[in-house]
């Protein structure tokens, strides 16, 4: 108990730094996992000398903190993002991994003399991209919505291929007709999994009324955890189920939405703080430099040969311009996930394990720098860089149980078509009406000759009857003004 303060005070001191860093990691277009490893390294053995070598724990902690990871990806994956790119982000997903596997493994094997299943092993530690390093980059740097949609489900959904792959190799499953059966599987089965779980959890929670706004976020993130164990129990994939049921409850008309996403974007970022803060600490730089030049090859291996193929080979049957799969090419970085990948076979104890692990450290800090620095540039060159899109409109809930009514919040984004509509071409179905108009911090009574702005906030009084007709000529307007409806646009 004397050191309870002492800990959590570190532990607040490492947070409040890591938080401050990201300020200068997206000024200077940098991922902020590279400050929150440095940082991870300053505390321990070659700075403060903090030891931590403990790989069942560092695998088990890693874990749990990707399952927080994709949580928060998951419930912030827009479906209309998404879904024009659903066909390639799947395929890279899957036949990349694969691709990747063979590909890496192989050359592997002939540059550096490991032996086959070492090799493979390497191949799929690498054969996985990382949501977080990918976006805190692209965020800024004004990609169109299809390129960034691949990238988006790519990395939410190919951690659990690549971590089925490493626990085959990293346990010495012997290879079979079966086993392609097990994988696909695992996946199948997951993917199910999550999504019954998210539907089901969506239905409860709008049916509802909890005597807290905060236990909403609350629940809605334990329905994912709840997926992940289910699906673990299973024997099917954990992280495909965490992934899926995040996207189908952040796709869902949730009570409380945006303070659900805002929850689940703090909880996302604690997560990757803490776990590249354990990396870091768990990383030795007397080891680190005698892995600089296996870390080197198998970095250079995936980016200029590994990653290029698989993206052909996935993205060519869509259809996907040349210059897109340039980009697509380059932008896939590695991050957390396959550190934590290359700690299962250092926990199972295998033969080379330690240099697998530090060469991934020095493939993951110099090729995400590299990598990084070159994206905008790369993006304008190929005539990808546009102007940033509208954003989706927000809308969020809040339902009166006693009442059966709800009450929604809808904030007007720059560049929405709801700009400059009067409230009578609204047409909101009966039982609905905008109650409340907020613009720049003074409310007002809005009539029907009211005309709607950017960055309005309208509160919209609807019976929960008519909730749904009500959200969906708000969409619909937002996306298309106010003839939404001859022109094809529902809302949906």
């Amino acid at each position: 108990m004397g050191d309870l303060p002492v800990i959590l005070g570190s532990g607040a001191i490492v947070l409040l730094a890591s938080v401050l860093a990201v300020r200068f990691s997206i000024r200077l277009g940098l991922p902020s996992l590279l400050i929150y490893l440095g940082i991870g390294v300053l505390i321990g053995e070659a700075g403060f000398g903090v030891e931590f070598d403990n790989p069942q724990l560092t695998q088990s902690l890693g874990l749990a903190a990707l399952v927080m990871i994709l949580t928060e990806g998951g419930l912030t994956t827009r479906w209309s993002t998404v879904r024009p790119s659903l066909g390639p982000g799947i395929a890279l997903s899957t036949v990349a991994v694969l691709v990747t596997i063979l590909v890496t493994g192989s050359v592997l094997h002939l540059l550096l003399g490991l032996d086959w299943r070492t090799a493979l092993l390497w191949g799929a530690v690498l054969s996985s991209t990382d949501a977080a390093a990918v976006f805190s980059v692209l965020r800024s740097s004004g990609i169109g919505r299809r390129v960034t949609g691949t990238l988006e489900l790519e990395s939410g959904l190919n951690d659990a291929p690549a971590y089925i792959a490493v626990v085959l190799l990293a346990t010495g499953a012997t290879l079979t007709w079966s086993l392609p059966l097990l994988v696909v599987y695992e996946l199948v089965a997951g993917a199910l999994i999550g999504f019954l779980l998210g539907w089901a959890g969506a239905l409860a929670l709008r049916k509802a009324a909890l005597p807290a706004t905060g236990l909403y976020p609350l629940a809605t993130v334990a329905v994912c955890v709840v997926a992940y164990a289910s699906a673990q129990s299973g024997h099917a994939s954990g992280l495909l189920a965490t992934y899926v049921a995040g996207v189908v409850l952040g796709n869902s008309r949730l009570p409380h939405r945006s303070d659900t996403l805002s929850f689940a974007e703090g909880l996302g970022w604690i997560a990757q703080i803490g776990l590249f803060v354990l990396l870091g600490l768990f990383a030795s730089p007397e080891r680190l430099v005698d892995s600089v030049v296996p870390g080197l090859v198998a970095g250079a291996v995936v980016l200029l040969l590994a990653r290029p193929v698989s993206v052909v080979l996935s993205a060519a049957p869509f259809r996907v311009p040349w210059r897109e799969q340039v980009f697509l090419s380059w932008a896939g970085l590695r991050g957390a996930v396959p550190i934590v990948l290359a700690t299962i076979p250092l926990a199972e104890g295998l033969p080379g394990a330690q240099r697998l692990l530090d060469a991934v450290f020095v493939l993951v800090i110099v090729f995400t720098l590299l990598q990084a620095a070159l994206l905008g540039p790369l993006a304008r060159w190929l005539g990808l860089a546009r102007d940033a899109e509208p954003e989706e409109i927000q809308v969020d809930a809040a339902p009166l149980d006693e009442l059966g009514a709800v009450l929604l919040q809808v904030r007007i984004q720059r560049g929405s078509r709801l700009h400059g509509v009067y409230l009578a071409e609204l047409r909101l179905p009966s039982g609905s009406g905008v109650s409340l108009v907020v613009r720049q911090g003074k409310g007002f009574t809005p009539a029907d000759t009211t005309r709607l702005q950017e960055l309005d906030q309208l509160l919209v009084v609807t019976t929960q009857a008519a909730r749904s007709a009500a959200e969906r000529r708000i969409r619909a307007v937002d996306r298309a003004g106010p003839l939404a409806k001859w022109k094809g646009e529902l809302g949906d």
